[in-house]
């Protein structure tokens, strides 16, 4: 009998594929299909900082100025009050989701800065969250602000959730970083419990015709998977806290890589939103036999087989593979 069973954060897991953060959550009918099909654990979409704090002038402020000083800013920013239910909804929305669901809940915060919106990491746990995860999406344009002001207010607001809540709390990194392990060493220390490798950043299009943004969403591809894939390989065993790899995970053969790289869980939305989520069932089947097919007989024994833990030189090592990807091309050119 294989067993799949894994620990995330503390959290018992009947297997390791955990749908993550998005539109898959808000009904409750939806969420009990992931569970009823063998997701371990739901992830919820994000309640955004702008959501809880968009009622005061200063926000209003900032929000607006310039939007309509020339065509090409209009719409920046959503409608807050259309984008998604408010805070208060969203509170409700856990506990509705814990009444429906016997699997762990994670609710998903998504800010940048310290500020009153923090507690709200507090009433998340309080109306039944299982853990919290922490999205960071945030693109620096300022001239002036410089990598280690940013990092520090990263680490900062880690911690300054971290003493408003007692569940797992997990961080959502984005790879952009110049030197990530010793940044991902930092946000655990602040008390992150997990890292998940990445956060997918949504990249918008120009409409030239109507000169406007168009924040156009393009689902995943199993192509991505290859960045999570390097840095959970690199940053397993050297932190300590737990991975999630999410970002291209859509085969049993995906679920493997991730594994074997060193993430405890497999996270995935575009999968589950693109074929429904019973699709969950047919990939931890298909897990079940690629394992019982090579002789594994526990995702423990798969877990960071092939991470950088056991590499003496991992840059060496990720320099040498990199060569020999370019050479591989020198006999197919004309």
């Amino acid at each position: 009998m294989i067993d799949l069973t894994t620990k995330y954060m503390g959290l018992n897991l009947k297997n390791p594929l955990v749908a993550s953060a998005s539109p898959l959550s808000k009904k409750v009918e939806t969420a009990k299909k992931l569970e009823e099909a063998g997701v371990s654990a739901v992830v919820m979409y994000s309640l955004f900082e702008e959501q809880i704090t968009h009622d005061s002038r200063q926000l209003d402020h900032f929000l607006s100025f310039g939007t309509d000083s020339f065509q090409e800013a209009m719409s920046f920013y959503p409608d807050m009050d259309h984008y998604n239910i408010g805070p208060e909804g969203y509170l409700e929305h856990i506990t509705k989701l814990k009444k429906a669901l016997n699997i762990p809940v994670i609710a998903s915060l998504n800010g940048i800065s310290t500020g009153g919106w923090v507690e709200y990491s507090k009433r998340m746990q309080e109306a039944g969250a299982d853990a919290l995860e922490l999205n960071f999406y945030y693109v620096p344009t300022s001239l002036n602000l410089t990598a280690v002001e940013l990092e520090k207010a990263y680490i900062q607001l880690v911690a300054d959730i971290r003493a408003e809540i007692k569940i797992p709390l997990a961080v959502k990194l984005s790879p952009f970083y110049t030197a990530l392990p010793q940044f991902a060493r930092e946000i655990v220390k602040a008390g992150a419990n997990a890292l998940v490798c990445f956060n997918r950043f949504i990249q918008p299009d120009l409409d030239i015709e109507n000169l406007k943004i168009n924040p156009k969403m393009i689902l995943s591809t199993s192509e991505e998977l290859r960045l999570p894939l390097r840095w959970t390989a690199i940053l397993f065993g050297k932190v300590k806290a737990d991975i999630a790899l999410t970002s291209g995970v859509h085969t049993a053969e995906d679920m493997v890589k991730a594994i074997m790289a060193g993430a405890n869980v497999t996270m995935l939305a575009s999968e589950l939103i693109m074929k429904g989520p019973a699709r969950a069932a047919s990939l931890i089947a298909e897990l079940s036999t690629w394992m019982e097919a090579h002789e594994y007989e526990s995702v423990k024994q798969m877990l960071g087989s092939m991470s950088h833990k056991n590499v003496d030189d991992p840059a060496a090592f990720e320099r040498g593979n990199y060569m020999k990807a370019l050479q591989s091309f020198d006999n197919k050119l004309f």
